[in-house]
């Protein structure tokens, strides 16, 4: 396969944790990257593995905007769409303020959608595609210490699930991965002990996990939830 026939992934949150991770496993597999995050972390690591990169945050659309137009000019098609963003602000639930709640719409679902935008025409037009959201094993099993994100995340599900069944027949998928506690944070050592499998995720377990969602492989998996987080979610 020649260097222009290579697929294409856009990541956001591209730059460090889970999304280095992603775009490291990615890279080995044959892709193409196109980075976002919002330090210099994405264009250290777009330079490492012969990408490109732009600095910005999944909030803000003009940054959506960028790294999408940076992407087309360089490569000119987007196969693969990794959408992770940072932690939205917590609080206790009736103390987080209106300008709190509206970021976390920003981060966690308008991302999801202003991203949509933009790339599915693409993917219309090259006949096939696929998108990874990165969201939380809490998003159906919500957490006090959590609001905000949680809130977020379960309607990042259900948007997930509504797209999927608008373009399922464009060949064109979209999954949610639904971490548990992963390496990418200093946690707790007690924190293991609430785990089934009584260990902390690793960030390579959730970019094998993207990876094949992304993949051909995984071809006939669209609109899903999939849980990576050793079995702490109960619901079945």
């Amino acid at each position: 396969m020649s260097e222009t026939e290579k697929p294409v992934a856009l990541i956001t949150g591209g730059g460090r944790g889970m999304g280095e991770a992603i775009a490291r496993e990615l890279s080995a597999s044959g892709y193409r990257l196109a980075l976002m995050s919002p330090s210099e972390s994405c264009e250290k690591l777009a330079a490492e593995l012969g990408g490109v990169a732009s600095r910005g945050v999944a909030e803000k659309a003009e940054d959506i905007q960028a790294i999408f137009d940076l992407t087309m000019k360089s490569y000119g098609r987007i196969d693969a769409v990794v959408n992770h963003t940072g932690h939205p602000p917590k609080g206790d639930l009736l103390d987080i303020s209106d300008e709190s709640w509206t970021l976390g719409s920003d981060m966690m679902i308008l991302s999801l959608v202003r991203m949509a935008r933009l790339v599915t025409p693409v993917m219309l037009k090259q006949g096939k595609g696929a998108f990874v959201n990165i969201t939380t094993f809490a998003a159906y099993e919500p957490s006090l210490v959590f609001p905000v994100s949680c809130t977020y995340r379960a309607a990042a599900g259900a948007f997930t699930k509504l797209y999927s069944d608008r373009y399922a027949a464009n060949n064109i998928r979209m999954n949610c991965i639904l971490p548990g506690y992963i390496d990418s944070l200093n946690h707790k050592p007690e924190t293991a002990d609430k785990v089934p499998m009584k260990r902390i995720g690793l960030m390579s377990e959730i970019a094998k996990t993207a990876a094949f969602l992304l993949s051909d492989g995984a071809g006939y998996i669209t609109g899903q939830n999939i849980r990576v987080d050793g079995g702490i979610t109960r619901h079945v």
